[in-house]
């Protein structure tokens, strides 16, 4: 198990492990063989979150639309998890 850095602590100052411990951690899979894409399941709405190259993109399904965002690695993990969280 990874160790999270601090919640304050910019995306790309984590390692690929502490990531992926962070995104199993708000309850999100892995998909499949795809290393760098992850499901998550709300009652309300669901969302796609891919490790990118450039920024970290977040595409949530809610009542038949598609909403993405894109989050630069420079944010702070808990700011991006804040905005994952509050969904579409």
């Amino acid at each position: 198990m990874a160790t999270l850095p601090p919640d304050r602590t910019p995306l790309y100052h984590h390692p690929l492990p502490a990531l992926e411990e962070w995104l199993r951690g708000l309850g999100a899979r892995q998909r499949g063989t795809h290393a760098a894409i992850w499901d998550l399941h709300r009652p309300q709405w669901s969302a796609t979150i891919e490790l990118a190259v450039e920024d970290l993109q977040v595409s949530w399904y809610h009542d038949g639309q598609e909403r993405l965002r894109h989050f630069p690695y420079g944010l702070a993990r808990a700011d991006v998890e804040a905005a994952i969280l509050a969904g579409p």
